[in-house]
C-alpha cells in the first residue's frame, strides 16, 4: 500500500497512526517524497548512468536570473511572485509556449504582463538545463515519464504497489493526478479522502474537480460520507455549518453538515474593536489568560488571511510575555539554533558516559551551548530561539518515555535504544522528513498554513472585508475560494474559538464593514456582526450620534445594549461584589413594593449588576452606566451611592420614602 498527502506534518501524522493501528508496514509519503524516492531509485536506469540531477528546493535565485535575461527587473517580492506563477503552469501541465493562453483562460493576475511571464518561464527553463538542476515539478515529471515510457519501471512499481490512499483530495493538481493515474496504471485500486468545502489552494493549480467528479469516472466506486466530526465541539461545529451553508459553485454540491461529537463547549466569541492594534493586545493579553488558567501555549493559535499581519501579534505577545512560534517562516530544522544544537548533540556522543539517561545528557549538551532550562528570556526572538531548544529537550523525553518495540523476526521483540546516539539519529531523520517536534509557543499562522491542523484554542483576526475576503478576489469563483478560508480557520479549533476584527487598520483611519461570510448571530451574550447592505438609514444615523463604549476588560467595541450598560463583554470575566449586589437587590425590591411597580422600573437587573461591577461613587460615574439618565441620579443616586459604601439597604429604602 501506498498512501499520498500533501505535506510532510501530515504524512509523519499518518505514519504515526498507522503504526498505532498495527500498519506500520504501510508507506505514508507526500507526493513530492514518493516521487523523489522513485526517481532516485531508478535514476541509473532511465538517465543512462548519468546520476540524479541536483534539486533546486527555491527557486528564487533562478527566477531572479531568468528575469534578467528576459529583461524583466525583479525585486525579491516579484520573483516570489514570478517562482508561484511559474509552479502554477508546471503544475497544470503548461509548456512556456502555452502559457498566454492558458493563464488569460484561468483569469490568473501574474505580477507582470503575460507576455513577459512566458519570456521569464521560457528563460528559467533554459538556465535550468544549462545548469544541469531540476526542480520539484521536474521531479513529479519525471517520475511520470519513467513510468508511463519504461514498461520495466511501470511493472515494477505497479507491483509493489496495488493499493493506494490519497489524502486531502481536494488539493490534488493536473500534475499530481497524472502521477497517481500512472502507479495505478488502469487498475481501480485507489481510495480517496476529501473535502470540497476545504479546496483553499486553486491559485497554486489544486483542483477539486477530480474529488467531485470520482464517482463519475469510476462508477463502482463507493461514496462515503463522513459527517462526525470528533475534533470540535458542537458549537464550533455549528458556525462552521452556517459559514458553508451560503457557498454556491462546483466544491458546495459536496457541502458536508457536520455533526459535532465532543461534549459541548463554549460559544464562539466575537469581538470588535476600534482599530487592529487595539486586537492585537487584546488577543495578546487572553492568550496570556488562557496559558495562566492551564491551557498550552502550543494549544493556542492566532490565524489570519496574509502572512503581513503576523508582525503586530508577534510585537503584542512579546510585549505580554507570551512565546510564541511563527509558522511558515523557516523551517525548524533549518533555524540556525537547531542546526547548532544538532551538531553539539553529535559531538557529545563521544564525551558522555553510556549510563546517563537520554534527557540528562541532551540537556548538558545544550547547556554547553549556553542555553539554560530554567531561565527562558523574556518574549521575541531570543525567546522563539530558547523554545526551539526547549522543543528538542521534550523530544527527547517524549522519545524516552515511549519506546517503540522493533521486531527481530517471529521470535518477538527488544526494547529500542534510547541513547543519545539513537536520539541524533531520530532528529536526522526528522530534519529528512521535515518533521519538526511541537516549540511550545502560541502559533501565528496564515489561514493556508493552518490547514490540516488544529488546536484547543484558536483566534481568527482580522475578520475585515477586505481583509477577508481579500480585495483581489473579485470573481464570484475566488471569493467562494474566500468563503471556504473562513470556513478552515473555524474548523480548526477543537475547544475556543474567538473572531475578532478592527474597525480602521490604525486609529483615525477608515472604518471597514466585517466579514461579508460570518453570519449574522444575533445571541445577546456576543457581539453582533450585521451583513453588509442590512442596517436601516435610521440605525446609520443613531449610530453617528451615539458615542462608542468600549469593554473596560478587552477593549472590544459594545453593540449589545446589555453589554454596553455593564461596560464589558458577556464573556469577559465579571468582576461583581457579592454583598453589594445582594444589598442592591433587597433596596430596589423595598422600593418597587411602596412605589408599587415592578422591580425594573427602579432598576433593570443589567443595570444592578453594572452598579455592583462599577461600584460609582460620583455622579459622573454613575451617569457613565448606559441608560441612567440625570432623572434616575436625581431620584435614587444618594441611595446607589450610600449602598456602595456599605449602608444597609432597608434604611437606606426608608430615606428614599423620606426624600
Amino acid at each position: 500500500m501506498l498512501a499520498v498527502t500533501f505535506t510532510a506534518r501530515a504524512a509523519a501524522e499518518m505514519r504515526a497512526r498507522l503504526t498505532a493501528l498495527g500498519a506500520g508496514k504501510v508507506q505514508a509519503r507526500t507526493f513530492h517524497a514518493a516521487a523523489l524516492r522513485q526517481v532516485r531509485y531508478f535514476a541509473a536506469r532511465l538517465l543512462e548512468g548519468r546520476g540524479m540531477p541536483e534539486l533546486v528546493e527555491s527557486k528564487a535565485r533562478l527566477v531572479t536570473l531568468a528575469a534578467n535575461h528576459a529583461g524583466v527587473r525583479a525585486d525579491r517580492n516579484a520573483a516570489r511572485d514570478l517562482a508561484s506563477e511559474i509552479e502554477w503552469a508546471k503544475s497544470s501541465l503548461v509548456e512556456p509556449g502555452e502559457y498566454v493562453v492558458a493563464a488569460t483562460k484561468a483569469l490568473r493576475e501574474p505580477p507582470y504582463e503575460v507576455g513577459k511571464v512566458a519570456d521569464v518561464f521560457a528563460a528559467y527553463e533554459s538556465l535550468k538545463r544549462r545548469q544541469g538542476v531540476i526542480d520539484f515539478e521536474d521531479m513529479l515529471r519525471a517520475a511520470v515519464w519513467g513510468i508511463e515510457e519504461h514498461s520495466d519501471v511501470a511493472e515494477q512499481v505497479r507491483s509493489q504497489y496495488r493499493h493506494f490512499v490519497v489524502d486531502e483530495y481536494q488539493d490534488v493538481n493536473p500534475l499530481q493526478q497524472r502521477l497517481l493515474d500512472a502507479w495505478l496504471g488502469g487498475r481501480d485500486d485507489v481510495t480517496v479522502v476529501g473535502d470540497a468545502s476545504q479546496t483553499i489552494y486553486s491559485f497554486t493549480g489544486a483542483t477539486s474537480s477530480y474529488l467531485v467528479d470520482f464517482p463519475r469516472q469510476r462508477r463502482e466506486a463507493v461514496v462515503v460520507r463522513l459527517t462526525r466530526d470528533y475534533r470540535s465541539t458542537p458549537q464550533v461545529v455549528g458556525l462552521a455549518n452556517a459559514v458553508i451553508k451560503q457557498a454556491r459553485g462546483t466544491e458546495a454540491r459536496l457541502r458536508l453538515e457536520l455533526v459535532g461529537q465532543r461534549p459541548p463547549g463554549a460559544e464562539p466569541d466575537l469581538k470588535i474593536f476600534p482599530d487592529e492594534p487595539a486586537e492585537a493586545l487584546a488577543v495578546a493579553k487572553r492568550c496570556r489568560e488562557l496559558i495562566a488558567a492551564g491551557t498550552p501555549a502550543s494549544e493556542i493559535a492566532v490565524l489570519f488571511r496574509t502572512n503581513a499581519q503576523s508582525q503586530g501579534y508577534e510585537e503584542a505577545l512579546a510585549e505580554a510575555h507570551v512565546p510564541y512560534v511563527v509558522r511558515g517562516a523557516e523551517r525548524f530544522f533549518e533555524r540556525t539554533e537547531v542546526r547548532q544544537a544538532m551538531i553539539a548533540l553529535r559531538a557529545a556522543v563521544r564525551s558522555t558516559p553510556g549510563e546517563t539517561p537520554l534527557v540528562q545528557a541532551v540537556v548538558e549538551a545544550l547547556s554547553a551551548t549556553g542555553w539554560a532550562r530554567d531561565r527562558p528570556p523574556a518574549g521575541g526572538a531570543q525567546r522563539e530561539q530558547w523554545e526551539a531548544l526547549a522543543a528538542i529537550v521534550a523530544l527527547s523525553e517524549e522519545y524516552a518515555r515511549s519506546p517503540a518495540l522493533v521486531p527481530i523476526g517471529e521470535a518477538g521483540a527488544v526494547q529500542r535504544d534510547v541513547s543519545l546516539s539513537e536520539f541524533n539519529e531520530e532528529l536526522a531523520r526528522r530534519a529528512e522528513q521535515q518533521h519538526a517536534p511541537t516549540v511550545e509557543g502560541v502559533t501565528l499562522a496564515s489561514l493556508h498554513s493552518a490547514k490540516g491542523l488544529e488546536w484547543d484554542a484558536v483566534f481568527l483576526v482580522g475578520l475585515a472585508d477586505g481583509t477577508l475576503p481579500t480585495t483581489y478576489a473579485k470573481t464570484t469563483e475566488q471569493l467562494e475560494e474566500e468563503r471556504r478560508l473562513l470556513y478552515v480557520g473555524v474548523t480548526r479549533a477543537r475547544q475556543w474559538l474567538w473572531l475578532s476584527y478592527g474597525q480602521m487598520r490604525a486609529s483615525g483611519g477608515r472604518t471597514r464593514r466585517p466579514c461579508r461570510f460570518l453570519p449574522q448571530l444575533t445571541d445577546t451574550r456576543h457581539r453582533t456582526f450585521e451583513k453588509p447592505g442590512v442596517a436601516a438609514a435610521s440605525r446609520k444615523a443613531a449610530s453617528r450620534h451615539a458615542p462608542v463604549a468600549s469593554c473596560r476588560i478587552c477593549g472590544a467595541t459594545l453593540t449589545a445594549g446589555v453589554d454596553r450598560k455593564l461596560g464589558r463583554c458577556a464573556t469577559c470575566p465579571s468582576d461583581l461584589d457579592q454583598e453589594l449586589y445582594e444589598r442592591l437587590q433587597t433596596w430596589r425590591a423595598l422600593v418597587a413594593k411602596e412605589q408599587k411597580v415592578p422591580a425594573y422600573v427602579v432598576f433593570t437587573d443589567a443595570t444592578i449588576v453594572a452598579i455592583a461591577e462599577r461600584q460609582p461613587g460620583t455622579p459622573p460615574e454613575l451617569l457613565a452606566i448606559a441608560g441612567l439618565g440625570p432623572r434616575k441620579l436625581n431620584q435614587y443616586g444618594a441611595a446607589v451611592f450610600a449602598l456602595v459604601a456599605g449602608a444597609d439597604p432597608a434604611e437606606t429604602a426608608e430615606k428614599n420614602f423620606e426624600s
